[in-house]
Protein backbone atom coordinates (compact mmCIF):
# COMPACT_ATOMS: atom_id res chain seq x y z
CA UNK A 1 0.00 0.00 0.00
CA UNK A 2 3.07 2.49 0.89
CA UNK A 3 4.85 2.10 -1.93
CA UNK A 4 1.98 2.17 -4.28
CA UNK A 5 0.91 5.47 -2.53
CA UNK A 6 4.76 6.82 -2.88
CA UNK A 7 4.30 6.20 -6.82
CA UNK A 8 1.27 7.90 -7.16
CA UNK A 9 -0.77 4.38 -8.09
CA UNK A 10 -4.03 3.20 -6.71
CA UNK A 11 -2.87 0.81 -3.38
CA UNK A 12 -4.32 -3.14 -4.18
CA UNK A 13 -5.91 -2.51 -1.41
CA UNK A 14 -6.93 1.15 0.29
CA UNK A 15 -5.32 1.45 3.81
CA UNK A 16 -7.38 2.71 7.12
CA UNK A 17 -9.19 6.13 5.92
CA UNK A 18 -6.51 7.68 9.11
CA UNK A 19 -3.75 6.40 7.52
CA UNK A 20 -4.23 7.32 4.13
CA UNK A 21 -5.19 10.85 4.53
CA UNK A 22 -1.78 11.39 6.93
CA UNK A 23 -0.02 9.80 3.77
CA UNK A 24 -1.84 12.16 1.64
CA UNK A 25 -1.02 14.99 3.80
CA UNK A 26 2.41 14.21 4.50
CA UNK A 27 3.45 13.99 0.71
CA UNK A 28 2.24 17.08 -0.06
CA UNK A 29 4.37 18.37 3.13
CA UNK A 30 7.23 16.94 0.97
CA UNK A 31 8.79 14.34 4.00
CA UNK A 32 11.33 12.03 3.05
CA UNK A 33 9.68 8.52 2.77
CA UNK A 34 13.17 6.84 3.64
CA UNK A 35 14.45 9.18 6.71
CA UNK A 36 11.87 11.59 6.92
CA UNK A 37 12.92 15.58 8.22
CA UNK A 38 16.11 16.88 9.83
CA UNK A 39 15.45 16.29 13.47
CA UNK A 40 17.22 18.68 15.74
CA UNK A 41 16.73 18.17 19.39
CA UNK A 42 15.73 21.62 21.42
CA UNK A 43 18.37 22.45 23.70
CA UNK A 44 18.34 20.86 27.55
CA UNK A 45 17.47 24.73 28.39
CA UNK A 46 14.36 24.81 26.53
CA UNK A 47 13.55 21.35 27.14
CA UNK A 48 13.66 21.94 31.02
CA UNK A 49 11.32 24.98 30.19
CA UNK A 50 9.04 23.23 28.51
CA UNK A 51 8.47 20.61 30.80
CA UNK A 52 8.09 23.84 33.81
CA UNK A 53 5.75 25.60 31.33
CA UNK A 54 3.49 22.08 30.98
CA UNK A 55 0.94 21.33 32.66
CA UNK A 56 1.45 17.40 31.92
CA UNK A 57 4.32 17.19 34.53
CA UNK A 58 2.05 17.07 37.47
CA UNK A 59 0.17 14.08 35.60
CA UNK A 60 3.94 12.16 35.29
CA UNK A 61 3.28 10.18 39.11
CA UNK A 62 -0.28 9.38 37.47
CA UNK A 63 0.90 8.50 33.78
CA UNK A 64 3.49 6.55 35.10
CA UNK A 65 2.16 4.33 37.73
CA UNK A 66 -0.54 3.30 34.96
CA UNK A 67 2.30 2.69 31.77
CA UNK A 68 5.74 2.50 32.64
CA UNK A 69 5.67 -1.18 34.76
CA UNK A 70 3.05 -2.77 32.04
CA UNK A 71 5.75 -0.75 29.24
CA UNK A 72 9.08 -2.07 30.74
CA UNK A 73 7.89 -5.55 30.96
CA UNK A 74 6.30 -5.67 27.55
CA UNK A 75 9.42 -4.35 25.88
CA UNK A 76 8.01 -0.83 25.29
CA UNK A 77 8.46 3.01 26.18
CA UNK A 78 5.87 5.29 27.61
CA UNK A 79 6.82 8.81 25.82
CA UNK A 80 4.73 11.87 26.81
CA UNK A 81 5.28 14.90 24.05
CA UNK A 82 3.82 18.69 24.28
CA UNK A 83 0.77 20.23 21.95
CA UNK A 84 3.48 19.82 19.38
CA UNK A 85 4.84 17.00 19.30
CA UNK A 86 8.04 17.87 21.18
CA UNK A 87 9.16 14.81 23.65
CA UNK A 88 9.29 16.18 27.11
CA UNK A 89 9.64 12.81 28.94
CA UNK A 90 10.71 8.85 27.91
CA UNK A 91 10.17 5.94 30.34
CA UNK A 92 10.17 2.30 30.44
CA UNK A 93 12.69 -0.39 28.93
CA UNK A 94 15.95 1.01 28.53
CA UNK A 95 17.05 -1.76 25.51
CA UNK A 96 14.05 -0.08 23.55
CA UNK A 97 14.88 3.78 24.95
CA UNK A 98 18.64 2.70 23.54
CA UNK A 99 17.08 1.51 19.96
CA UNK A 100 15.34 4.90 20.17
CA UNK A 101 17.84 7.28 20.56
CA UNK A 102 19.31 5.10 17.36
CA UNK A 103 16.43 6.66 15.71
CA UNK A 104 16.03 9.64 17.16
CA UNK A 105 13.07 9.08 19.24
CA UNK A 106 14.78 10.97 21.98
CA UNK A 107 13.99 13.78 24.52
CA UNK A 108 13.88 17.17 22.48
CA UNK A 109 13.01 15.75 19.08
CA UNK A 110 9.97 16.69 17.26
CA UNK A 111 7.29 13.62 16.45
CA UNK A 112 5.12 16.24 14.42
CA UNK A 113 4.29 14.72 11.30
CA UNK A 114 5.79 17.38 9.11
CA UNK A 115 8.95 16.40 10.63
CA UNK A 116 8.67 12.18 10.67
CA UNK A 117 5.59 11.61 8.72
CA UNK A 118 2.74 9.59 9.84
CA UNK A 119 3.42 8.05 13.27
CA UNK A 120 1.04 7.93 16.29
CA UNK A 121 1.97 10.64 18.35
CA UNK A 122 2.17 13.09 15.13
CA UNK A 123 -1.19 11.85 13.55
CA UNK A 124 -2.89 12.14 16.94
CA UNK A 125 -1.73 15.47 17.16
CA UNK A 126 -3.53 15.88 13.95
CA UNK A 127 -6.79 14.23 14.39
CA UNK A 128 -7.40 15.05 18.14
CA UNK A 129 -8.08 10.85 18.14
CA UNK A 130 -6.43 7.61 20.23
CA UNK A 131 -4.81 6.41 17.13
CA UNK A 132 -2.36 2.78 16.81
CA UNK A 133 0.14 2.98 13.87
CA UNK A 134 2.10 -0.44 13.15
CA UNK A 135 4.93 -1.21 11.12
CA UNK A 136 4.59 0.32 7.35
CA UNK A 137 1.81 2.17 8.09
CA UNK A 138 4.15 4.63 9.46
CA UNK A 139 5.38 6.68 6.37
CA UNK A 140 9.13 6.64 7.04
CA UNK A 141 11.07 3.52 6.19
CA UNK A 142 13.48 3.44 9.03
CA UNK A 143 10.19 3.63 11.39
CA UNK A 144 8.51 0.12 10.14
CA UNK A 145 9.94 -1.72 13.11
CA UNK A 146 8.04 -0.06 15.30
CA UNK A 147 4.51 0.00 16.73
CA UNK A 148 2.87 3.16 18.32
CA UNK A 149 -0.12 3.35 20.41
CA UNK A 150 -0.86 7.13 21.04
CA UNK A 151 -4.03 9.23 22.63
CA UNK A 152 -4.03 13.14 22.69
CA UNK A 153 -3.99 14.56 26.37
CA UNK A 154 -6.62 17.46 27.14
CA UNK A 155 -7.16 19.88 29.50
CA UNK A 156 -10.49 19.50 31.02
CA UNK A 157 -10.43 22.86 32.01
CA UNK A 158 -10.75 24.71 28.76
CA UNK A 159 -10.33 21.72 25.86
CA UNK A 160 -7.26 23.01 25.05
CA UNK A 161 -4.41 19.98 23.66
CA UNK A 162 -1.61 19.30 26.60
CA UNK A 163 0.08 16.75 24.52
CA UNK A 164 0.08 12.99 23.62
CA UNK A 165 1.02 10.21 25.60
CA UNK A 166 2.20 7.34 23.64
CA UNK A 167 3.29 3.74 23.98
CA UNK A 168 5.81 2.55 21.58
CA UNK A 169 8.41 -0.67 21.21
CA UNK A 170 9.08 -3.23 18.21
CA UNK A 171 6.27 -4.08 16.21
CA UNK A 172 6.55 -7.73 16.45
CA UNK A 173 5.35 -6.80 20.42
CA UNK A 174 2.23 -5.67 18.92
CA UNK A 175 -0.81 -6.20 21.52
CA UNK A 176 -4.51 -4.92 20.31
CA UNK A 177 -4.97 -4.14 23.93
CA UNK A 178 -2.37 -1.31 23.85
CA UNK A 179 -4.29 1.96 22.81
CA UNK A 180 -7.26 0.78 24.41
CA UNK A 181 -4.53 1.06 28.07
CA UNK A 182 -3.51 4.19 27.09
CA UNK A 183 -6.30 5.84 26.11
CA UNK A 184 -8.08 4.55 30.12
CA UNK A 185 -4.75 5.97 31.77
CA UNK A 186 -5.07 9.43 29.48
CA UNK A 187 -8.82 9.55 31.01
CA UNK A 188 -7.34 8.99 34.23
CA UNK A 189 -4.85 12.13 33.88
CA UNK A 190 -7.57 13.94 32.63
CA UNK A 191 -9.89 13.25 35.39
CA UNK A 192 -7.10 13.96 38.12
CA UNK A 193 -6.99 17.51 36.11
CA UNK A 194 -10.60 18.14 36.42
CA UNK A 195 -10.61 17.33 40.31
CA UNK A 196 -7.37 19.46 41.20
CA UNK A 197 -9.36 22.11 39.07
CA UNK A 198 -12.59 22.06 40.73
CA UNK A 199 -10.56 22.13 44.22
CA UNK A 200 -8.90 25.20 43.52
CA UNK A 201 -12.61 26.77 41.70
CA UNK A 202 -13.73 26.13 45.42
CA UNK A 203 -10.55 28.19 46.70
CA UNK A 204 -11.43 31.11 45.25
CA UNK A 205 -15.27 30.92 46.21
CA UNK A 206 -14.02 30.80 49.73
CA UNK A 207 -12.01 34.25 48.83
CA UNK A 208 -14.64 35.55 46.66
CA UNK A 209 -17.91 35.27 48.10
CA UNK A 210 -17.58 37.93 50.78
CA UNK A 211 -15.82 40.48 48.57
CA UNK A 212 -19.21 39.86 46.48
CA UNK A 213 -21.51 40.46 49.22
CA UNK A 214 -20.74 43.92 49.52
CA UNK A 215 -21.31 44.80 45.73
CA UNK A 216 -25.42 46.03 44.87
CA UNK A 217 -24.89 45.36 40.68
CA UNK A 218 -24.44 42.50 38.88
CA UNK A 219 -20.47 40.75 39.57
CA UNK A 220 -18.61 37.59 39.31
CA UNK A 221 -15.67 36.03 39.92
CA UNK A 222 -14.21 33.57 37.65
CA UNK A 223 -11.12 31.14 37.68
CA UNK A 224 -8.40 32.02 35.17
CA UNK A 225 -10.25 29.88 32.37
CA UNK A 226 -13.70 31.68 33.02
CA UNK A 227 -15.07 28.84 35.51
CA UNK A 228 -17.59 30.58 37.45
CA UNK A 229 -16.47 30.24 41.44
CA UNK A 230 -19.50 33.11 42.97
CA UNK A 231 -21.35 35.54 41.57
CA UNK A 232 -24.18 38.56 42.68
CA UNK A 233 -27.08 40.16 40.90
CA UNK A 234 -27.63 36.86 38.08
CA UNK A 235 -30.05 34.42 38.35
CA UNK A 236 -28.85 32.09 37.24
CA UNK A 237 -25.23 33.19 37.13
CA UNK A 238 -23.41 31.74 34.06
CA UNK A 239 -21.66 28.41 34.33
CA UNK A 240 -18.41 29.85 32.32
CA UNK A 241 -17.61 33.16 31.23
CA UNK A 242 -15.26 33.49 27.57
CA UNK A 243 -12.59 34.97 28.27
CA UNK A 244 -10.33 37.42 25.80
CA UNK A 245 -7.05 35.67 24.63
CA UNK A 246 -4.68 37.76 26.59
CA UNK A 247 -6.86 38.69 29.71
CA UNK A 248 -5.48 42.04 31.77
CA UNK A 249 -7.07 44.65 34.28
CA UNK A 250 -9.26 47.34 33.26
CA UNK A 251 -12.65 48.04 31.23
CA UNK A 252 -13.03 45.19 28.73
CA UNK A 253 -15.83 43.87 26.12
CA UNK A 254 -16.94 40.73 26.60
CA UNK A 255 -19.42 39.54 23.77
CA UNK A 256 -21.40 37.28 25.99
CA UNK A 257 -22.10 39.74 29.28
CA UNK A 258 -21.24 43.09 27.79
CA UNK A 259 -18.77 45.83 28.79
CA UNK A 260 -17.00 45.03 32.23
CA UNK A 261 -14.18 45.84 34.88
CA UNK A 262 -11.51 43.46 35.44
CA UNK A 263 -9.97 43.05 38.34
CA UNK A 264 -7.34 40.36 39.35
CA UNK A 265 -8.13 37.92 42.35
CA UNK A 266 -6.05 35.21 43.95
CA UNK A 267 -6.40 32.14 41.31
CA UNK A 268 -8.95 34.18 39.07
CA UNK A 269 -10.90 37.48 37.59
CA UNK A 270 -13.70 39.70 39.94
CA UNK A 271 -15.75 40.81 36.62
CA UNK A 272 -18.27 43.43 37.30
CA UNK A 273 -20.73 44.12 34.97
CA UNK A 274 -21.20 48.18 33.67
CA UNK A 275 -24.69 47.19 31.67
CA UNK A 276 -24.88 45.40 28.03
CA UNK A 277 -26.23 49.14 27.08
CA UNK A 278 -22.69 50.31 26.93
CA UNK A 279 -22.02 47.39 24.90
CA UNK A 280 -22.18 48.11 21.29
CA UNK A 281 -23.43 45.36 18.44
CA UNK A 282 -20.28 43.38 16.88
CA UNK A 283 -19.69 44.07 13.57
CA UNK A 284 -17.18 42.05 12.59
CA UNK A 285 -16.19 38.51 13.43
CA UNK A 286 -12.62 36.82 11.65
CA UNK A 287 -12.29 33.20 11.93
CA UNK A 288 -8.62 32.13 11.41
CA UNK A 289 -8.91 28.26 10.60
CA UNK A 290 -5.54 28.45 8.90
CA UNK A 291 -3.70 26.55 11.20
CA UNK A 292 -3.29 23.02 11.32
CA UNK A 293 -3.96 22.14 15.17
CA UNK A 294 -5.29 25.80 16.48
CA UNK A 295 -8.32 27.76 15.42
CA UNK A 296 -9.43 31.56 16.63
CA UNK A 297 -12.29 33.79 16.54
CA UNK A 298 -11.70 37.17 16.52
CA UNK A 299 -14.87 39.69 17.06
CA UNK A 300 -14.79 43.48 16.76
CA UNK A 301 -17.00 46.03 17.05
CA UNK A 302 -17.13 49.89 18.32
CA UNK A 303 -16.36 48.58 21.75
CA UNK A 304 -13.56 46.72 21.09
CA UNK A 305 -12.26 43.15 20.17
CA UNK A 306 -12.31 40.09 21.73
CA UNK A 307 -10.53 36.74 20.76
CA UNK A 308 -10.34 33.52 21.81
CA UNK A 309 -9.44 29.91 20.93
CA UNK A 310 -11.91 27.95 20.03
CA UNK A 311 -12.46 23.55 20.27
CA UNK A 312 -12.28 21.17 17.37
CA UNK A 313 -15.85 21.08 17.33
CA UNK A 314 -16.65 25.01 17.67
CA UNK A 315 -14.18 25.47 14.69
CA UNK A 316 -16.37 23.09 12.32
CA UNK A 317 -19.30 24.78 13.20
CA UNK A 318 -18.43 28.14 12.81
CA UNK A 319 -16.95 27.50 9.67
CA UNK A 320 -20.23 25.96 8.32
CA UNK A 321 -21.76 28.95 9.44
CA UNK A 322 -19.53 31.07 8.17
CA UNK A 323 -19.75 29.22 4.87
CA UNK A 324 -23.51 29.35 4.25
CA UNK A 325 -24.41 32.98 5.30
CA UNK A 326 -27.98 32.50 5.04
CA UNK A 327 -28.37 29.82 7.96
CA UNK A 328 -28.81 25.95 8.78
CA UNK A 329 -31.33 24.52 10.39
CA UNK A 330 -30.48 21.92 13.06
CA UNK A 331 -31.03 19.10 10.77
CA UNK A 332 -29.03 20.82 8.30
CA UNK A 333 -26.17 21.40 10.39
CA UNK A 334 -26.18 17.96 11.85
CA UNK A 335 -25.87 16.54 8.35
CA UNK A 336 -22.94 19.13 7.89
CA UNK A 337 -21.27 17.82 10.77
CA UNK A 338 -21.96 14.32 11.46
CA UNK A 339 -23.67 13.17 7.81
CA UNK A 340 -26.78 11.83 10.33
CA UNK A 341 -29.96 14.92 10.21
CA UNK A 342 -31.13 13.63 12.88
CA UNK A 343 -28.70 14.49 15.64
CA UNK A 344 -30.49 17.95 16.37
CA UNK A 345 -30.25 17.20 19.90
CA UNK A 346 -26.05 17.55 19.69
CA UNK A 347 -26.57 20.70 17.34
CA UNK A 348 -28.54 22.52 19.47
CA UNK A 349 -26.63 21.72 22.55
CA UNK A 350 -23.54 22.60 20.87
CA UNK A 351 -24.92 26.09 19.40
CA UNK A 352 -26.16 26.77 22.65
CA UNK A 353 -22.62 26.73 24.18
CA UNK A 354 -21.05 29.10 21.31
CA UNK A 355 -24.00 31.47 21.72
CA UNK A 356 -23.52 32.26 25.47
CA UNK A 357 -20.19 33.28 24.49
CA UNK A 358 -20.95 35.09 21.65
CA UNK A 359 -24.28 36.74 22.35
CA UNK A 360 -25.12 38.83 19.25
CA UNK A 361 -22.80 37.72 17.07
CA UNK A 362 -25.23 34.75 16.39
CA UNK A 363 -28.68 34.17 15.51
CA UNK A 364 -31.14 31.17 15.48
CA UNK A 365 -34.24 30.18 13.76
CA UNK A 366 -32.33 29.41 11.61
CA UNK A 367 -28.58 28.99 12.93
CA UNK A 368 -26.75 31.89 11.59
CA UNK A 369 -24.40 34.51 11.89
CA UNK A 370 -26.35 37.64 12.86
CA UNK A 371 -27.18 40.28 10.21
CA UNK A 372 -25.12 43.52 9.66
CA UNK A 373 -21.75 41.55 10.77
CA UNK A 374 -19.22 41.16 8.43
CA UNK A 375 -17.75 37.56 8.47
CA UNK A 376 -14.39 36.61 6.78
CA UNK A 377 -12.63 32.85 6.88
CA UNK A 378 -8.81 32.95 7.12
CA UNK A 379 -8.00 29.21 4.95
CA UNK A 380 -4.96 27.64 5.17
CA UNK A 381 -2.70 27.67 1.89
CA UNK A 382 -3.99 24.23 1.02
CA UNK A 383 -7.37 23.23 0.96
CA UNK A 384 -6.15 19.69 2.23
CA UNK A 385 -4.72 21.86 5.39
CA UNK A 386 -8.49 22.75 6.73
CA UNK A 387 -9.14 21.05 9.68
CA UNK A 388 -7.10 17.96 9.39
CA UNK A 389 -8.72 16.74 12.45
CA UNK A 390 -12.60 16.83 11.19
CA UNK A 391 -14.31 14.15 9.03
CA UNK A 392 -17.39 15.98 9.20
CA UNK A 393 -19.28 15.96 5.41
CA UNK A 394 -19.02 19.76 5.31
CA UNK A 395 -15.29 19.93 5.91
CA UNK A 396 -14.22 16.95 3.76
CA UNK A 397 -16.70 18.86 1.05
CA UNK A 398 -14.61 21.91 1.35
CA UNK A 399 -11.10 20.13 1.30
CA UNK A 400 -12.10 18.87 -2.11
CA UNK A 401 -13.11 14.74 -0.77
CA UNK A 402 -16.98 15.46 -0.48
Amino acid sequence: MREAALAGRVPPRPPRTVIGESWSRVLSLGVNPDSGRPNSPISAEELEYRRQASALGELLPVLREGLVRIADAAWHIMVVTDAEGRVLWRDGSTAVRRSADRLGFAEGASWAEDVVGTNAIGTALVTRAPLQVHSAEHFVRTHHGWTCAAAPLHDPRDGRLLGVVDVSGPAATLHPATLSLVSAVVRVAEGELRSRHWAAVERLRSIAAPLLSRFDGQALAVDRNGWTAAATGMAPPPGRVALPASVRAGQAWLPSLGMCWLEPLPGGWLVRIAGRERAPAASRVLLDVSRPRSWAVTVSGAAGSWAQQLSPRHAELLFVLAVHRSGRTAAELADDLFGDPSRTVTVRAEVSRLRRNLAGVLAHRPYRFADGVDVQIVRPRHPWELLPHSVAPAVLAARGFG
